[in-house]
């Protein structure tokens, strides 16, 4: 889709209305040369070694705009996720992380092969950015919210053309669970942040993170218009453990 059909603004805007979101919604593009990436305008390139993770972050928490090679990465793991590393052999050994994570290295690699994770060869680079400030046409877009409300965008997604939602959990790493797996699919990926996402990526203890293609954000943002008219809206209210439950579920069951 082109992206003159998106309003950044206005769907971030509703994604906030709807949802009272906590942190900025952001897009992730992958770039094919870093020359690509360089030329978004005022984007900015790490003076440090990072974690994939963190780079996300300084997107969704401080609102920057900023772009990546693997020589920016601090190991092989995040790299082989956004497929700027080779799946080699020793990166799906997982020997590095038997004994950590893993009793055994059979196991540390059944985790490695187990991840969903851009083929590589395809791409050299990747950005991210506010929505809001427009840099680029994003691949993805990442959102991360509270439990209730995921449920209700899930139900907005569910809306119209419903269908049934599968996930998978690799445990660490589940960064594959959601930019990896979205990126590759094409499919909305929800995930729970693992480990390192919340001790470098700043993420919130109570947050679980959404990652989709941009055109799912219009259906999810039409569905949750539709529920809200109905009366199922973020937050939802408690209606109390001892009430009589009928006249509750007289109104959003019928």
């Amino acid at each position: 889709m082109e992206e003159q059909e998106y309003d950044w603004k206005k769907i971030t805007d509703s994604l906030n209305h709807f949802l009272r979101l906590k942190t900025t919604p952001i897009g992730m593009k992958m770039f094919t040369s870093k020359e690509e990436m360089e030329a978004v305008p005022k984007i900015r390139r790490p003076k440090a070694i990072h974690t994939a993770d963190q780079i996300v972050a300084q997107a969704a928490r401080l609102g920057w705009t900023v772009g990546i090679t693997a020589a920016d990465l601090v190991s092989a793991q995040c790299g082989v996720v956004l497929g700027l590393h080779p799946r080699n052999d020793e990166w799906l050994s997982g020997k590095e992380m038997t004994g950590v994570w893993f009793e055994s290295q059979e196991d540390a690699a059944a985790h490695q092969q187990a991840m969903s994770v851009v083929p590589y060869g395809k791409y050299e680079a990747m950005a991210v950015s506010p929505l809001t400030s427009q840099r680029f046409m994003p691949d993805i877009c990442l959102i991360y919210g509270t439990p209730g409300q995921m449920i209700l965008f899930i139900n907005g997604l569910q809306w119209s053309g419903y269908k049934k939602m599968e996930w998978s959990i690799v445990g660490e790493s589940s960064c594959a669970d959601s930019w990896g797996r979205a990126l590759t699919t094409r499919e909305p990926s929800l995930s729970i942040p693992c480990f390192a996402e919340r001790r470098y990526g700043g993420v919130l203890d109570e947050e679980l993170l959404m990652a989709l293609p941009p055109e799912y954000l219009l259906k999810a943002i039409d569905g949750l218009e539709k529920l809200s008219r109905n009366g199922l809206r973020y937050p939802i209210p408690q209606y109390g453990v001892q009430m009589d439950a009928r006249a509750g579920l007289s109104h959003s069951y019928g």
